[in-house]
């Protein structure tokens, strides 16, 4: 069963790590961890069939240290989500949550994704049989509309009626997903952002707890919105490319607990963590990955991301080849 209760959930809320595929694995989310205590972090969205035809119950490994913590879905079948929903509470997770807003040609071909925004039937559908299945919180991750839909009408429908059987949490993308003549990089930056749907959406549905997402890029910018009624902040890129600047002063500006935290002390802190990735088999590479982008903008981070970009792949390398990288950065600071 879940450690923390919902409203501990919705308060990490207010800022969290988006569900980014092939970046935010267990091993990112445990670096992310260690530079913030309270910000809510998410896994790569895992889709119902790996987990309930596939097997794929590995893909729900984490590490308890993450909590809070949640799991994102995929699919579209009401019943398969239901039993992986089932998977995800039971392995621990603190918030199961259903993508509606992946543009992805493989996701549409599975009819989930950012195409369920033209099926808010279905999504309310999907939802209510995950919240019979289990005790944990199931929450919606969308977009604003797709296509050409209008925004100002869709995205009202969908909350309304996603909402009537019980979902009180969105995050909006707050973009339109074109899912024909845009690639998934190209949804991420080329439909105009429209935040002021987004805070509309909040006064028009106060006693929903809302999230925005999208091209937001540091700490200013969630404060901004969290100062503008919204519930909550959801960053993507910036928080993996320059983890630093926006998770280490999440704790005292965003909730108003603990200090700010230090990358060089979290580097030492992650130091025990890959000693027992490598025992068990691991290649350092997996985890350094994640690091690249933690000193980005501070003296010595091109020598640090140069060290680890060029050295960790190696079959012999290990801890010793991140204190190097280290060291470089504590000599340039």
């Amino acid at each position: 069963m879940t450690e923390l209760t919902a409203d501990k959930i919705s308060h990490a809320a207010r800022l969290s790590v988006a569900p980014m595929m092939d970046w935010t694995d267990r091993h990112c989310r445990y670096l992310h961890r260690l530079l913030s205590r309270e910000t809510l972090l998410y896994t790569e969205m895992v889709t119902s069939p790996a987990l309930v035809r596939g097997g794929a119950l590995h893909l729900l490994a984490f590490n308890p240290e993450e909590h809070p913590v949640a799991l994102q879905l995929g699919g579209s079948d009401p019943t398969e989500l239901a039993q992986a929903a089932k998977l995800g509470a039971e392995a621990g997770y603190d918030e199961i949550n259903l993508n509606v807003g992946c543009p992805s040609d493989r996701v549409q071909s599975g009819t989930f994704g950012a195409v369920l925004m033209k099926s808010p039937d279905l999504v309310a559908d999907c939802i209510k049989a995950m919240q019979d299945a289990v005790d944990v919180e199931i929450t919606v991750k969308c977009r604003i509309g797709v296509d050409d839909q209008t925004p100002e009408i869709v995205l009202p429908d969908f909350l309304t009626k996603v909402s009537a059987v019980g979902c009180n949490r969105f995050t909006i993308h707050a973009r339109k997903a074109w899912l024909q003549g845009l690639s998934p990089k190209e949804n991420r930056d080329i439909p105009p952002l429209d935040y002021d749907l987004v805070r509309r959406m909040k006064q028009e549905f106060p006693d929903l707890h809302l999230s925005v997402n999208g091209g937001i890029a540091s700490l200013s910018q969630a404060k901004a919105f969290l100062a503008d009624g919204l519930d909550g902040v959801m960053i993507g890129r910036a928080a993996y490319h320059q983890p630093a600047d926006i998770l280490c002063a999440a704790d005292p500006e965003i909730f108003g607990t603990g200090s700010f935290s230090d990358p060089v002390q979290v580097v030492l802190q992650m130091l025990p963590y890959i000693e027992a990735h490598l025992r068990d088999g691991g290649k350092l590479s997996q985890v350094t990955r994640h690091m690249l982008g933690l000193f980005a903008g501070r003296p010595g981070a091109r020598q640090w991301r140069r060290i680890l970009s060029e050295r960790a792949h190696r079959p012999d390398a290990g801890p010793e080849l991140v204190e190097d990288a280290l060291a470089q950065v504590q000599c340039d600071a």
